[in-house]
């Protein structure tokens, strides 16, 4: 009696063992495959890096080392994915195979759907279930909370017995192998499952009960913010079980005063306002490429000020708390939720760049890149959705307020040593200007309130007109969060007197770093 076929399972964005409703289902119905596919026409993509590769990399050598003591060895295979499928079908007499929904890019839907045509013509039948709360051809968000709450409610899928097959191995390439540029990157996170547990570990009952007040503090919040955010884009937590622990420990202070029920809400607030901006990539693929308005499109320079861009991506604007976040990204892959906010809006507004250029160079210096959460970010803080708020930071008074001290601006610019406490976010304002200013550090490329100004016009006079109005309205019926007036996802049944249509996100949302 010859041995049944395994099913292969596909590993893309769930790189682990625990609360993995594919690998159960898997091994519920027999032996099976784990496949995990290196992909290098994707790792040369233009808002993907090295540094990105090298959590990834440590991720699926951690996921690798679970499934072989759970008696499935891993397969790990470089190539394109049809050609790698195919293969795999041809030596193993694969007929089913099974993975989770990935919410991704243009690029992942055009090679899914490749490899959908491929086993529809194979006669392989392709298994897709739900990982997390984004839901799959929507037709608006009428209802979407309830659907993401009650996935989110359901039990955790428990690690399966596995009956593996003789299929495992292969290696994984390193960055220079992929093409990728070098990319130091020194204050990087590492991937894998037993650092997402730590982190979630050490958040819950220490570092995080500060969480609502230090988030926004370039300094305080590396520290109290959970740092899962590269560990939820690759799976090796689920955002079921992130969801869970918040709300076990929510249960566990009730009734305490030191902060930590005040954490917990606002981290079950952003857990679910990451679910949120991962649908708006999944209903409108096309906002990773184009506007969200139409009456956006054209309205800044298609080819971008490379000066500009230059000094942006660098951290060399002139702007010191500007160029602090930028080299403190550049050199740790993570930066709090304002100061990601702050840079967009920079981008954006004083510099006057492109959406498409200054959210490409992001994506890749953010180890926890997830483009369900980028582009949407990105197009929000630059004020091309048509119904968020135009939020135009100023660089320097964010400075005096987020680093009162100058210790994070001192921190990543220690050219500005002489310049004093008081012109620290301003040095061009200093008597000493010239002995620092085009020395050892640039001036700034823009006046700030001026650039501001001019930006601030032109945006808000494509906001007039009827033909904007009726545009937005639809951009809000099939966008916009469903939330009453505390602030809280709810569903098309909510009572009207507390459901608003289009709320203002919570001030610098940019919910990928938690």
């Amino acid at each position: 009696m010859t041995d049944p076929a395994p099913i292969l399972v596909w590993f893309k964005r769930d790189l682990r063992v625990a609360d993995h409703p594919a690998l159960a289902r898997a091994a519920a119905l027999g032996p099976v495959l784990p496949v995990y596919i290196v992909e290098p026409e994707y790792w040369q993509l233009r808002d993907v890096s090295a540094r990105q590769w090298a959590f990834t990399r440590e991720c699926v050598a951690d996921l690798s080392r679970e499934l072989a003591a759970l008696g499935a060895p891993l397969r790990i295979e470089t190539g394109e994915a049809v050609a790698v499928l195919e293969r795999l079908r041809a030596a193993h007499g694969i007929t089913l195979m099974i993975s989770h929904e990935e919410i991704g890019n243009g690029w992942t839907y055009a090679r899914d759907r490749a490899v959908a045509d491929w086993a529809r013509a194979q006669g392989v039948a392709w298994e897709e279930l739900a990982q997390s709360g984004v839901v799959r051809r929507l037709n608006g968000r009428d209802g979407w909370a309830r659907t993401r709450d009650r996935f989110m409610a359901q039990p955790q899928v428990a690690v399966p017995v596995l009956r593996g097959v003789d299929g495992g191995g292969g290696a994984l390439p390193d960055a220079a192998a992929l093409g990728l540029a070098d990319d130091p990157c020194p204050g990087r996170q590492r991937g894998g499952r037993d650092e997402a547990l730590s982190l979630l570990g050490g958040f819950l009952t220490e570092r995080g009960r500060t969480y609502r007040a230090a988030m926004a503090n370039p300094l305080d919040g590396a520290e109290a913010c959970s740092r899962l955010s590269p560990h939820l884009a690759l799976g090796t937590l689920s955002g079921r079980e992130a969801v869970q622990a918040a709300a076990m420990r929510k249960a566990e202070v009730k009734g305490t005063r030191d902060g930590w029920i005040g954490a917990m809400k606002s981290f079950e607030a952003r857990l679910a306002w990451r679910d949120h901006f991962m649908q708006k990539l999944e209903d409108a693929p096309r906002l990773e490429h184009a506007c969200l308005h139409s009456a956006y499109e054209g309205l800044r320079p298609a080819v971008p000020d490379p000066v500009r861009l230059g000094a942006w991506a660098k951290g060399e604007t002139g702007l010191p708390f500007v160029d602090a976040c930028m080299r403190s990204l550049i050199a740790t892959g993570w930066l709090n939720f304002r100061a990601r906010a702050m840079l967009v809006a920079v981008a954006s507004y004083h510099l006057w760049l492109d959406w498409r250029a200054s959210g490409t160079i992001l994506g890749r210096y953010f180890t926890d890149f997830e483009p369900g959460i980028h582009w949407p970010q990105v197009q929000m803080q630059s004020g091309t959705t048509g119904m968020n708020t135009v939020r135009i930071y100023n660089p320097v008074k964010q400075g005096h307020d987020n680093d009162p001290e100058g210790v994070f601006t001192r921190r990543w610019l220690p050219e500005l040593a002489e310049v004093p406490d008081r012109y620290l976010q301003e040095p061009w304002r200093w008597e000493g200007a010239d002995s620092v200013l085009n020395r050892t550090y640039p001036a700034p490329i823009v006046e700030p309130k001026a650039a501001a100004a001019a930006a601030r016009d032109k945006v808000w006079a494509v906001r007039r007109g009827e033909a904007f109005r009726s545009e937005a309205a639809r951009v809000v019926e099939k966008h916009a969060s469903r939330k009453d007036a505390q602030g809280r996802f709810v569903n098309d049944r909510a009572p009207r007197k507390t459901r608003r249509r289009a709320p203002k996100a919570p001030p610098g949302q940019m919910s990928l770093d938690l």
